[in-house]
């Protein structure tokens, strides 16, 4: 309610259905007009695990709001416990200021952080933050109803977002394990003396923080590349990450330097090197390791071997999503370990068009079938849903079976089920 008005149940009521009359798009402004009155505020910022497509949102002064940060809102997160209200400066759009900071977990959501930056004169009381938490609350459980019973057809976009998400970061795991792993090779180095040491880690700091800087402006900028354009960048990479780890790196270029290889098989096919790499160098005992692409025929086939114990395990490379990245250009990833005799891994990529994202059952449903099934997600009956949509039962029943057997279900609470998780 507005401390304002003291206990005035009309203003309470009045606030809480300015909020649970707001749409998803909307809550956020609905939320700071009512926050307004309580705390006047220069810019409101929200963060999620709810919702792959736009896990943050913020609102406000386009100077704050529009220049926070994912990650500055995730380290003032580690400050803030859901139910308990924080207070306190904080980094917020490249700079230390007051922030106040709420944190609230329905049942069923994985929790949403609101980080609010008031106006300089404005007193954080306990009343106000108390009053912040209970607004918040109640805006989360709302928004969980949404997306509890979000239709179907925007899921695919939340869905292609999370995986472009998902493999940013194995890209950015990858590097930045390969940038420690040379650093530490050069610090442990028996070959190198301390100052030597210390030069050696330095350049290869230098190396990795231009790499990871120009990375994001430079793959995803080549559409095509040569082979050997493609192999000589990895070959830079790789002896980088093995300088100093005293193992020999022997490297044999594609037969055909010249074939072009469409962008994203070339950028696949490094990072996957560059992760098996650093998995066979973990294992006990490597002092050589085999990288060698082949280029004939309608495929890019990556070859990777060791001499270490034979003990490499398929779940060794899951730490960097290997197999999703060759999965998602419709290729194939291979693990044959010999114990004794070492671990090969074997990854092929087609050079053709690249291959669609894994389609979901739920894209298979056409435009009424979705409607019949955002319908079962509420759990509404055939006759309601007929009325509904205008449509007679015996169609519903149809548009059901149908719905069934494409998500491969046995039940309309099975398929109900499947719509409502991969709502989030």
């Amino acid at each position: 309610m507005d401390l304002r008005h003291g206990s005035d149940p009309a203003h309470t009521l009045a606030s809480a259905l300015t909020l649970l009359r707001a749409t998803p798009g909307a809550t956020l402004g609905r939320l700071s007009d009512v926050l307004a009155e309580t705390l006047p505020h220069r810019a409101l910022a929200t963060l999620t695990g709810d919702c792959a497509r736009s896990p943050m949102r913020t609102h406000g002064e386009p100077s704050l709001a529009g220049r926070v940060s994912s990650a500055e809102l995730a380290r003032i997160a580690g400050s803030v416990r859901v139910g308990a209200p924080f207070a306190g400066p904080a980094v917020f759009a490249g700079a230390v200021r007051p922030v106040l900071g709420a944190a609230s977990a329905p049942p069923g959501a994985s929790g949403a952080l609101l980080v609010v930056v008031p106006e300089d004169d404005a007193a954080l009381t306990e009343a106000v933050r108390r009053h912040v938490q209970q607004l918040w609350d109640l805006t989360c459980l709302h928004l969980s109803g949404y997306a509890a019973h979000a239709h179907p057809e925007p899921l695919a976009g939340s869905r292609v977002a999370a995986g472009e998400r998902a493999r940013v970061l194995a890209e950015l795991t990858d590097a930045h394990s390969a940038a420690l792993t040379a650093i530490l090779g050069a610090l442990r180095s028996r070959a190198l003396d301390d100052a030597a040491a210390r030069s050696a880690a330095t350049d290869l700091a230098v190396s990795a923080l231009v790499e990871l800087r120009a990375a994001g402006g430079l793959d995803r900028v080549l559409s095509e590349e040569t082979a050997g354009e493609a192999f000589a960048r990895l070959t830079e990479r790789l002896r980088a990450l093995v300088r100093h780890s005293g193992a020999v790196l022997e490297l044999v270029p594609p037969e055909q330097e010249g074939r072009a290889l469409p962008g994203d098989v070339a950028h696949a096919a490094r990072a996957v090197a560059r992760g098996v790499v650093l998995v066979m160098l973990e294992q006990d005992g490597v002092r050589r390791v085999r990288v060698a692409w082949h280029t004939g025929g309608d495929r890019l086939r990556v070859d990777l071997r060791d001499d270490g114990p034979g003990t490499l395990a398929p779940d060794a490379l899951a730490v960097h999503r290997l197999a999703d990245r060759v999965g998602a250009l419709g290729g194939t990833l291979a693990v044959d370990a010999a114990r004794g005799w070492g671990s090969t891994v074997t990854a092929t990529l087609p050079l053709g068009a690249s291959a669609p994202l894994p389609v979901h059952p739920l894209d298979a449903l056409n435009p009424r079938e979705s409607q019949v099934l955002d319908h079962l997600t509420r759990g509404h009956r055939n006759r309601r849903i007929a009325e509904e949509l205008g449509i007679s039962e015996h169609t519903v029943k149809f548009h059901v079976r149908n719905i069934l057997e494409k998500l491969s279900v046995g039940s309309r609470g099975e398929a109900a089920a499947l719509a409502r998780d991969h709502a989030r």
